[in-house]
């Protein structure tokens, strides 16, 4: 019987269709699609614990923490960035009348859709229970033509790899 004799080309060739950072979309209740303009996808931090034993160390897992995500979003005349993000603000607490809002009306599931080469949904990520922890509603300055951006901060419980 031959042996096993893997080509060159078996070796070192395969197909490869790479995941594209300009191919995607963020669904987010109450923001429209299209004016999210930069968005991270998420990060998990897992704890390490130690163990002391004798003279040596080992370790295992602890708690596992999702990382808040940065956004950034473009802030349009019509329909207004601004007054998309201050609808999910007042849910979480309301400046007029200094209350604050129930968790189940402020925490929303975000929806990150990678797309393939044709616009089809190659992985999507479910960010539940997210909420705003920082706004920034940007500057404004006479000496540039730069259109205008808010940039979000937002906490989640859970982030899903569906697929």
């Amino acid at each position: 019987m031959a042996p096993n004799i893997i080509t060159e080309q078996e070796m070192f060739w395969s197909t490869f269709e790479p995941k594209m950072k300009n191919r995607w979309l963020m669904s987010l209740d109450g923001v429209p699609t299209y004016i999210i303009k930069k968005a991270a996808r998420p990060h998990l931090t897992q704890e390490r614990k130690e163990i002391p034993h004798i003279n040596l160390v080992r370790y295992v897992k602890g708690r596992s923490k999702w990382e808040t995500i940065d956004l950034t979003l473009y802030d349009p005349v019509a329909p207004s960035g601004e007054q998309a993000v201050m609808e999910w603000i007042r849910l979480h607490h309301e400046s007029v009348t200094g209350r604050d809002g129930y968790m189940a009306f402020y925490k929303k599931d975000i929806v990150l859709d990678m797309l393939g080469p044709v616009g089809d949904v190659v992985s999507r990520w479910v960010l539940k229970g997210s909420f705003i922890t920082d706004v920034n509603f940007g500057d404004i300055d006479y000496n540039t033509d730069d259109l205008a951006e808010i940039t979000l901060t937002i906490s989640m419980d859970l982030a899903i790899n569906e697929f």
